[in-house]
């Protein structure tokens, strides 16, 4: 079959691999229709983590059902599913308590597994025609019948919960203020979450145009870094207060504002976010951080040792939650939401494109160019 090999830094190849096949009872294999390039990828594509080349990438999948396992109970050839990005048993410790990203079964000796992803088990990655799904019968969320709100659909497997974890992480509620720095996919997505919720104003905070313009079209209040102090143009319209409640959906590839914007600053989102939050809010993080970032800009940052104000933010008396996001917490609720009519997160997607292409597609969502804001690939 073919899939999205991973060959080094700025490089990955459609290359035919082996099909997967059914290792346990609970597997399934499912035929892809949808599967989308995570910002998340990107790290691993740039060369920012320890991936080895050979890694099928793809952890936003969804297909239908072509092959089920002798112990599978509740799926059946020709379902249509989509799958958390999070690989769980649904048995351990955590997911029994609900933390289904920290599960303690799927990659021995560390919490959590993935699809695709460098550090996260042996799970390939369903960039590719199709994928085998381990503890299936926990693993996947069944969809409706045909290809009505595939876009939607496929939000579900990563981004659309991740934006939502966010909301949850930082407990925005009705009639509150909410500031998310990042207008990527994932920013964008909390951005709608705390309209969804109820928020009575969502700012969001980037410098590419393309993504605040989708942020403004949802009812959120735009602040481009590039053009000042984003903290200062947010109290400059909350009274001098800020605001309640804050979302990180940038992570440690952050960058600095003012003139030298390509400088990156991996703590500058942290920081930037214990100022704009009012005293006694709540940050939320569901931006990605890492241990170990051969990448960074500095020898502690390399480390994963990141300088933030935490005396500024005891301060303030600022709460804060952090960590990836649990899938399966969310995933239910919202694709009923967008069965309902409820939400509809495919406003995000700006490209749908043949598994062929995925060359280009990377370098072009790398690149910020021509509109590229979220992906799906369908093999």
């Amino acid at each position: 079959m073919k899939a999205v090999v991973y060959k080094g830094p700025f490089e990955v190849a459609v290359e035919e691999v082996d099909n997967p096949t059914i290792q346990h009872p609970n597997d399934v294999i499912v035929r892809v229709t949808s599967t989308a390039i995570c910002g998340s990828d990107l790290h691993m594509y740039e060369g920012r983590t320890a991936a080895e080349p050979g890694i099928t990438f793809g952890h936003e999948n969804m297909g239908t059902i072509a092959e089920v396992g002798p112990g599978v109970t509740s799926l059946k050839e020709g379902d249509r599913v989509v799958m958390p990005f999070n690989v769980a048993c649904g048995f351990c410790t955590n997911c029994v308590d609900g933390f289904t990203g920290y599960c303690l079964t799927v990659n021995p000796g560390f919490p959590g597994g993935a699809y695709g992803y460098v550090a996260m088990g042996p799970w390939k990655g369903g960039q590719a025609e199709y994928l085998r799904v381990p503890y299936a019968d926990f693993n996947c969320l069944k969809l409706p019948e045909g290809e009505e709100h595939e876009k939607d659909f496929i939000l579900l497997a990563d981004i659309f919960p991740t934006g939502y974890h966010g909301c949850e992480l930082a407990q925005v509620r009705p009639g509150e203020s909410v500031t998310v720095y990042g207008a990527g996919p994932v920013g964008l997505m909390a951005a709608y979450s705390a309209l969804l919720r109820g928020a009575k104003k969502v700012f969001v905070v980037d410098r590419v145009p393309e993504r605040l313009q989708k942020a403004e079209e949802i009812g959120a209040v735009p602040v481009n870094f590039a053009e000042g102090d984003p903290v200062e143009q947010i109290h400059a319209q909350t009274e001098g207060m800020g605001t309640d409640k804050g979302v990180d959906a940038v992570g440690y590839q952050a960058s600095a504002g003012g003139g030298d914007t390509d400088r990156e600053e991996p703590a500058i989102v942290l920081n930037s976010l214990v100022r704009t939050v009012r005293a006694t809010g709540m940050l939320g993080i569901p931006g990605l951080y890492v241990p170990s970032d051969p990448g960074a800009p500095d020898e502690q940052s390399k480390q994963g040792m990141l300088l933030v104000a935490v005396g500024k933010l005891f301060e303030k008396g600022l709460k804060l939650g952090t960590g990836q996001c649990n899938v399966k917490r969310y995933n239910r609720q919202l694709r009923d939401m967008i069965i309902e009519g409820r939400a509809k997160p495919s406003f995000v997607v700006s490209h749908e494109l043949p598994l062929d292409q995925a060359p280009s597609a990377y370098d072009k969502f790398d690149k910020r160019v021509e509109g590229y804001t979220k992906v799906i690939l369908h093999p």
